[in-house]
């Protein structure tokens, strides 16, 4: 018995000492546990938090990819060879190899450049009827004659005195050498003036920016739902193996729109659109040196020799009128009109008429006046807002400058709407919900003869690829062909881009360069539609007063001139 307990006694031991051990085991590894957890939620919690805050910092811009399409359905090929038309149709020069990466003093220098009167040497009479020629003879800074072309140069005839401007027509002669033409369409004094606008080399770097940097203007969007918000980068193309995009590609004209998803809200919150910063450091090397106010941007070119023509009278005999026109070359040109004593005269076109506040309320009475576009056709609802007294502009708490916009003159039963186009825009903030495209807003109205509509769309474009704009514009032909076969009497008014003020920094986003581009895709596009084409273009550039993107009110008063001239003719 005594053996037993002896030896149960001993297992007794062995066992609670087990015991032990397996409890300060279980205890040292709870204290471990608990400590890992601990430190694992506190990790998480700001592993979290750091993602929520960084969740709603505004972006930054990233390049877009040079490879993207433009986000766009494959053209047809009908739509494919107008393309190609297009661009053929407004094909600048391209630079010649060796004119590529050249030093300034190798560039055009307008202060060593000259023009003369053609013919240089002896005398000759000039009529109203005839052209007028003078030849640009462009030089570098060492005074050496250039020997290619593609510079952009300006051209305009006018006469202080008369009050009268024509523009003038540029030829490229591919050598260094360009005529400018003008028509002689008034009596009395006429002056030349040609303005080199770019030399070659600077407008083969605005070509390159055009085509690799669309990004230069950002654009972003205000996502917001509830207390959490952020602002993303938006574009007409985002590269997608980035981050996850939200698709705002319009259903109807397929024109594609991107935002970069916010990481914590949903692609249906988004509340507005917004331009960004501009981006700076586009240029390479020395390229700034062509871009400098009072050196090669808008500079005129002296003549050598006299500047200016006295003009005779119209002769009678038409066989004369037509020898002299042809020992200025087989360009015969035709303006679209002309300044003569502060007014517009158009050129085929009807007959002018000059509206004053009485007479334009008349000519308004019972119309519907539809704006879309840009700033620039915003000016002429401003313009009429004023002009007519009893207009009053209705508040629809649109932000300044932005829109939409309404004015409301219940006596004379006449209505005015602006509304800004889709986006590429550059406003600084636009109600996500207000931007509309021209193209649809066109599909919404009846038309008929008391509507009248005014399209205004360019500025905006002059930092993507122009076949961006051709497709847009392309979408908004469709539009106007499907009214004015639904409302034939509907009058529906285009204005083309106009000249503007450059510095170094504008010359890089919307320079006169890129405006001329698209004024051509334009005018090609909605030749022989019967629709009313009003030449800003030529209407800025015959005028005397500085170029500015928002011309001056009497250049706005002389477009409103020849519109209401149009929807009130005076045969009526």
């Amino acid at each position: 018995m005594d053996t037993m307990w002896r030896s149960l006694s001993k297992y007794i031991c062995i066992f609670f000492l087990l015991a032990l051990s397996g409890l300060f085991f279980l205890f040292s590894n709870i204290n471990i546990l608990e400590q890992k957890l601990n430190c694992q939620a506190v990790s998480m919690f700001y592993q979290h938090q750091s993602n929520i805050h960084s969740a709603f910092l505004p972006e930054s811009p990233s390049p877009l990819d040079r490879n993207q399409s433009y986000c766009s359905q494959e053209p047809s090929p009908e739509e494919a060879l107008e393309e190609r038309d297009l661009l053929e149709s407004i094909a600048w020069p391209q630079p010649q190899p060796h004119s590529v990466n050249v030093s300034l003093n190798q560039t055009s220098d307008p202060a060593h450049s000259l023009f003369v009167i053609l013919p240089a040497e002896g005398r000759r009479e000039w009529h109203v009827g005839d052209q007028l020629e003078a030849l640009v003879h462009m030089h570098d800074f060492q005074g050496h004659p250039k020997s290619y072309g593609g510079d952009f140069l300006l051209a305009r005839l006018h006469s202080s005195k008369l009050g009268a401007g024509v523009a003038g027509q540029v030829l490229d002669h591919r050598n260094g050498t360009y005529s400018a033409i003008f028509p002689l369409l008034w009596q009395g004094s006429a002056q030349v003036e040609v303005t080199l606008v770019h030399p070659s080399e600077a407008v083969h770097v605005l070509r390159r920016i055009r085509e690799e940097r669309p990004d230069r203007i950002p654009f972003q969007s205000l996502f917001r739902s509830g207390k959490l918000s952020q602002t993303t980068v938006c574009n007409l193309c985002l590269p997608t193996n980035q981050k996850p995009l939200c698709n705002y590609t319009d259903p109807h004209t397929g024109e594609p729109w991107y935002c970069y998803k916010p990481k914590l809200l949903s692609c249906d919150t988004r509340i507005n659109h917004a331009r960004g910063p501009y981006v700076n450091h586009l240029l390479v090397n020395k390229e700034a040196l062509l871009f400098q106010s009072g050196v090669n941007i808008k500079v005129p070119i002296h003549p050598s020799g006299s500047d200016s023509v006295i003009v005779l009278p119209e002769k009678k005999d038409k066989a004369d009128v037509e020898r002299s026109s042809m020992k200025t070359g087989s360009t015969r040109i035709t303006p679209s009109g002309y300044y003569f004593q502060g007014s517009w005269r158009a050129l085929g076109g009807g007959v002018m008429r000059q509206f004053n506040v009485s007479s334009a309320t008349q000519c308004l009475k019972g119309k519907v006046v539809y704006m879309y576009g840009d700033s620039t056709v915003r000016q002429w609802f401003e313009y009429l807002n004023i002009l007519v007294p009893d207009l009053k502009e209705f508040n629809l708490y649109s932000p300044k400058n932005v829109g939409p916009f309404m004015a409301v003159d219940s006596a004379h039963n006449i209505l005015l709407k602006y509304r800004c186009h889709g986006p590429p825009i550059r406003f600084n903030t636009v109600i996500a919900s207000e931007m509309r495209y021209v193209a649809n807003e066109l599909d919404g109205l009846t038309g008929g003869s008391n509507t009248v509509v005014f399209i205004s769309i360019w500025s905006h474009f002059s930092t993507f690829p122009l076949q961006v704009y051709i497709r847009r514009l392309r979408h908004i032909r469709r539009a106007v062909l499907r009214l004015l076969d639904r409302a034939s009497g509907t009058l529906v008014v285009l204005r083309s881009a106009n000249l503007q003020a450059l510095d170094p920094k504008v010359s890089l986003y919307n320079s006169d360069w890129f405006s001329v581009q698209l004024d051509g895709v334009l005018r090609a596009m909605f030749k022989g539609l019967d629709v009313l084409l009003i030449d800003a273009w030529e209407m800025t550039l015959a005028h005397h007063l500085p170029h500015a993107l928002h011309p001056p009110p009497i250049i706005i008063k002389n477009m409103i001139d020849i519109i209401l001239s149009h929807v009130c003719p005076e045969s009526s």
